[in-house]
């Protein structure tokens, strides 16, 4: 008898609901680290293996030049998300999100990656730019 890890499940793709609250719950949880210098929620937030790869003070050096910016993008939670190009899974099951907030005075914008850990898509790669 074969069994499954629930991690080891592969997950569907979620709806556009679920991916906007994906990508704001994850972008404020950034805003709230970045505004803190505190990067222990955000680090508790994202996958296992980021989780392993990169503790809360590595997320920190990553983040460091939104932090030395006080970079603030908490407007994004009013903000309809204006994909980029299609969800989609690839290859290696990560859950890809692109897109942008036109948000004023500076847009966000934002590639996101999510695998299956804990049996939720959690965060495995983020890039900002807040131009």
């Amino acid at each position: 008898v074969a069994a499954f890890s629930p991690q080891a499940r592969a997950l569907d793709m979620p709806s556009p609901f679920v991916q906007e609250v994906l990508i704001k719950s994850i972008l404020v949880t950034l805003n709230d680290a970045v505004a803190s210098d505190n990067f222990t929620v955000l680090h508790a937030k994202i996958s296992k293996p980021f989780r392993d790869q990169f503790p809360p003070d590595k997320l920190q050096a990553i983040f460091k030049d939104l932090v030395e910016k006080h970079a603030v993008f908490d407007a994004i939670v009013a903000s309809p998300v204006i994909p980029e190009e299609d969800a989609r899974i690839d290859e290696k099951g990560v859950l890809r999100l692109k897109g942008r907030f036109d948000t004023t005075p500076k847009k966000v914008k934002y590639q996101l990656g999510f695998i299956p850990s804990d049996g939720q898509w959690k965060l495995s790669g983020v890039t900002i730019d807040i131009e």
